[in-house]
């Protein structure tokens, strides 16, 4: 995780995040052209995540219960002030599964990823805050069709398709096949997933979870293993460790159409 050393002007931000920000070190740690994140040196290690008004509420929320499971970091405060959300959280120990000692090890990196999945999978979460991502999910895939919307490249070498037509027909097939079935991440990335000393030690962004169908987040899995390790060689051992007895592999490459055409 990139940190660069910054200035900032605490009465920038609201009153109640000043304290926090009151004569800290602070770090730029974004990775995204839309979040700013903030990496604040106290207190054993804070994020402070600023994004557009009303974007951050149901991170803040999924986030809080993620950590009620023992799954993600304490959240601090949460801000709606003007033209910006504001989530403040404790740092969660560890690297996220970008870091070398992890990319060198791309066995056990791949194990690791898929085992914590299928565990997240497992957990009982009636009482999660977001219980239906799917009308969502199929609302965005409804508008991103109307929109012409179709990266072909997303998914190259793992799911491609001949043309956008034979994409959106895969994506129809398999709408009425998803169901709301898991607790989800919603972003499986390894940026998301924190190792301590290959230690699981907790899940960030994790804005876009709720109870959803799994399929979403294996192939996110098995994108960035694609992505992050230069080669989709690990596809079958992700499928192998986290359990074929869940996967459906026609599924999954409905969910890739969905994925490429989706308004996300």
């Amino acid at each position: 995780m990139n940190r660069t050393r910054i200035a900032l002007d605490p009465a920038q931000f609201p009153e109640e995040l000043r304290p926090f920000l009151q004569d800290a070190a602070v770090f730029d740690s974004s990775c995204s052209e839309d979040a700013r994140v903030f990496y604040i040196d106290r207190n054993g290690g804070l994020f402070l995540k600023r994004y557009a008004a009303g974007k951050l509420k149901t991170e803040a929320e999924m986030t809080a219960y993620y950590h009620s499971l023992g799954l993600s970091a304490e959240v601090l405060s949460y801000v709606s002030a003007g033209e910006y959300d504001y989530l403040l959280t404790h740092r969660i120990p560890g690297e996220d599964c970008t870091h070398p000692m992890y990319l060198t090890e791309p066995e056990k990196l791949c194990d690791t990823a898929a085992v914590q999945l299928r565990r997240l999978h497992e957990i009982r979460a009636d009482d999660c805050p977001v219980k239906d991502r799917l009308d969502s999910y199929r609302a965005l895939v409804l508008s991103g069709h109307e929109h012409g919307k179709y990266e072909p490249d997303l998914f190259r070498g793992l799911w491609e398709f001949a043309s956008r037509e034979e994409a959106w027909q895969t994506a129809q097939r398999g709408l009425p096949c998803l169901k709301k079935e898991v607790l989800i991440h919603g972003d499986y990335c390894l940026p998301n997933i924190i190792l301590d000393n290959w230690r699981f030690s907790g899940f960030i962004d994790v804005g876009a979870g709720g109870i959803s169908d799994r399929h979403i987040d294996i192939l996110w899995g098995i994108w960035t293993l694609n992505y992050n390790l230069g080669t989709a060689r690990w596809t079958e051992r992700f499928m192998d460790a986290y359990g074929r007895d869940r996967i459906d592999r026609e599924l999954l490459r409905c969910v890739a159409a969905m994925e490429m055409i989706g308004d996300y």
